[in-house]
């Protein structure tokens, strides 16, 4: 018995047949990046995302020759497509989670009615296509995330849903994630009746009558709660990190809701991890706004490496950074901070500090933020954190994983791989559909690449002494709080 899953990143559609082994087959992949038109604006076409999704999930079909037992949808949160319901037309291009046009939007929500909303949220995103392309409100209108919107595709309007995991990160569900929040619909005057209904995680949904078999839709679920079961971390305290453009750490937690949607005193926040059988699984996740993005600097801008699996080759032609610390902070601070007006920095360069040092100090830097992570997830939750799955880009940079290994003092495993997103939501898929048991036989399943033990000791007092001089660069930045 086998799964299929179609995997929607930012920048492309992956799809796959998952076998009972772990093993990925069939593998298909069509890039799709998003447009940015004026500097601090993301945007996308979803007619074209759905169209890159139905190809590559058809060609996986049809070069595995056998039918499926079901299919899941993983996907970036938070993005938002707004859509007419009799025509299955878009009415505006998407906004990307990481589209800011609605800054000043969260700053009058917070000051006005006291939401803590950010713009990387759907529910600012949402308002602004409705009141810039549809300010009468129609009823024929539909509101969905990225899942929501294969979903629709993919089951022809048979099913407009979206999952606990994707609602809980829209700014516009209840706390517990138990239903839309009426007080937030109302405040942006969002009908109810575009809200897709919120179902489990995994579970039956509806055929996928527009791919070859019409299998049925098994599972929709955000790419990092993805990469948390696609690295079996389904017991209370387990926890990964993915490091790919940013940097994601995802706990998971127990069936205890959280009391408020806010963010912690350590800068981590609640999330649905998943929910199986009507019981949600709560979490937290820590977030690092820039991880292999300052691979690409070295790569793309600078120019000091040619590719980025060349950078661990550069690395290592010096034993350490002779003293160099490098902030990844080119997008500003995540966890703990939270200081957008923190900007990336080099510090201790002297005249014998070369292209090796500056290398090693970037991928120290980000193992450093990774660290960061760690301790904050612990503070905000009172759990000790033995050992670090990742998966991601970087997962498969050996100086930078023996980097995270020594700034957190703790084993890292690296997926076995680099992409975990899409075995977790074939795992999802395959539980509604009985290809495997449930949590216990995915627990099971874990086979890390290999593991990386500590070897040395990162100087984390001067790291902290490096951060602090990097944040605040603008101050009207630094002052925003989502």
């Amino acid at each position: 018995m086998n799964v299929l899953v179609i995997d929607i990143g930012t920048t492309g559609v992956r799809s796959a047949v998952m076998h009972h082994d772990g093993r990925l087959q069939a593998v298909e992949y069509r890039r799709c990046p998003p447009s940015s038109p004026f500097p601090g604006l993301v945007e996308f076409d979803a007619i074209e995302l759905a169209a890159a999704a139905l190809e590559v999930a058809t060609r996986s079909l049809e070069r595995h020759g056998q039918p499926v037992s079901g299919v899941g949808i993983t996907s970036q949160r938070a993005s938002t497509v707004v859509w007419d319901s009799a025509t299955g037309r878009p009415i505006a291009p998407a906004l990307g989670w990481q589209d800011l046009r609605t800054v000043f939007d969260c700053i009058t929500a917070k000051t006005d009615h006291g939401l803590a909303l950010a713009p990387n949220q759907s529910v600012t995103k949402l308002a602004h296509l409705l009141n810039a392309h549809d300010p009468d409100r129609h009823d024929d209108l539909r509101f969905g995330t990225v899942d929501s919107w294969i979903a629709w595709v993919i089951t022809e309007g048979a099913a407009h849903v979206t999952d606990r995991s994707n609602a809980a990160v829209t700014g516009l569900s209840r706390h517990d994630a138990s239903d839309w929040d009426d007080r937030v619909l109302g405040i942006f005057d969002i009908p109810r009746s575009m809200m897709p209904a919120i179902v489990d995680t995994s579970g039956i949904i509806a055929a996928a009558t527009a791919l070859p078999g019409s299998p049925p839709l098994a599972a929709l679920v955000g790419d990092q709660q993805a990469s948390l079961i696609g690295q079996s971390c389904v017991h209370p305290g387990d926890v990964k990190i993915t490091f790919g453009t940013g940097g994601m750490l995802d706990l998971c937690g127990d069936h205890v809701p959280p009391t408020s949607g806010n963010r912690s005193a350590n800068g981590t926040f609640p999330i649905v991890a998943w929910s199986i059988g009507g019981a949600t699984t709560w979490g937290i996740e820590a977030i690092m706004l820039s991880a292999g993005t300052n691979v690409d600097w070295l790569r793309d801008d600078l120019g000091i490496i040619a590719t980025a699996a060349e950078s661990h080759d550069i690395a290592q032609q010096c034993v350490d950074a002779d003293g160099v610390v490098y902030v990844p902070a080119l997008l500003g601070l995540g966890t703990p901070h939270w200081d957008y007006g923190a900007r990336g920095s080099l510090f201790g360069l002297t005249r014998g500090t070369n292209r090796a040092h500056v290398v090693r100090a970037v991928l120290e830097g980000i193992a450093h933020r990774g660290a960061d992570l760690v301790e904050a997830a612990e503070a905000d939750t009172g759990r000790d954190i033995g050992v670090l799955r990742i998966d991601g880009g970087l997962s498969a940079n050996p100086t930078f994983v023996q980097a995270l290994a020594d700034a957190s003092g703790r084993p890292v495993e690296p997926a076995p791989v680099v992409d975990a997103t899409t075995m977790g939501a074939g795992y999802l898929a395959g539980i509604a559909t009985g290809v495997w048991t449930g949590l216990d036989e995915i627990a099971a399943a874990w086979k890390p690449r290999h593991v990386v033990e500590p070897r040395a000791v990162l100087d984390r007092d001067q790291w902290r002494e490096a951060v602090a001089r990097a944040r605040g660069w603008i101050p009207d930045l630094s002052a925003l709080d989502f």
